[in-house]
């Protein structure tokens, strides 16, 4: 009696601990979107190359005036090339992220994970 309790118990932890390890290494904290031009988009690493840009997303910081940047990874290719296009055009975009709750080297260096690119027309 007392193996087949010690098992499911071992069983148990296990279960949840995998579990747990899944939803922190692929499951999401948050999404949303953030308006703004996009300013730069590069692929970046020494083994693993991961797509990292930013964005201005207007505003200021304290005092000085200095405009709000926001840093990305992208995954997608063609992501990727939307916005490049708007770069190239000097397009507003609204990007579409979900952030993950830790970011690993082989994924790209922040947290947050362009997903879908949508144009603003004025």
């Amino acid at each position: 009696m007392t193996k087949k309790i010690i098992i499911t118990v071992c069983l148990s932890v296990l279960l949840l601990g995998g579990t747990l390890l899944w939803n922190y290494l692929f499951g999401s904290y948050s999404d949303g979107y953030r308006v703004g031009v996009p300013a730069k988009l590069s692929k970046k690493g020494f083994v693993f190359k991961t797509w990292e840009g930013s964005i201005n997303v207007g505003g200021a910081q304290g005092t000085t005036g200095v405009p709000t940047v926001w840093d990305f990874s992208v995954k997608d290719d063609g992501v990727v090339n939307q916005i490049n296009k708007a770069i190239d055009d000097n397009k507003r975009v609204k990007l579409y992220y979900y952030e993950k709750y830790t970011n690993f080297f082989w994924q790209g260096e922040t947290k947050y994970f362009v997903f879908k690119v949508e144009e603003i027309l004025k």
